[in-house]
């Protein structure tokens, strides 16, 4: 358990920046050359690295080098520790609104 709230939190540090999560958004169509997902940001491509690296250490993408090419390729598998965690929220919050709701609707039940 410790070690799955390890990764989602890496997972979510890593979507916690626009940038990565444009990044995200770009290899949902498919892979992309660094150099291609570089040349839409307005920053350097050490400083675009950086968000690569933060996203392929915490599992959302993986590059694959070819001659002097790297291309970033999705990896959504890893999505699914976010949307896991998101579905439990949902069905908490869903069990609280619902006790709250039984709670205001008879009020005669639950007076002293």
């Amino acid at each position: 358990m410790a070690q799955h709230s390890a990764q989602l939190d890496g997972v979510l540090v890593a979507l916690a920046d626009p940038t990565r999560r444009a990044v995200i958004r770009r290899l949902g169509h498919g892979p992309l050359s660094v150099g291609d997902l570089a040349s839409e940001f307005p920053m350097t491509l050490p400083s675009f690295m950086k968000h690569v690296r933060t996203l392929e250490s915490n599992g959302l993408i993986r590059t694959v080098k070819t001659g002097r090419v790297r291309t970033c390729v999705l990896s959504p598998e890893r999505l699914a520790l976010v949307d896991d965690w998101l579905a439990e929220q949902r069905r908490i919050w869903a069990e609280r609104t619902d006790r709250l709701e039984e709670f205001v609707t008879k009020p005669e039940e639950n007076s002293p």
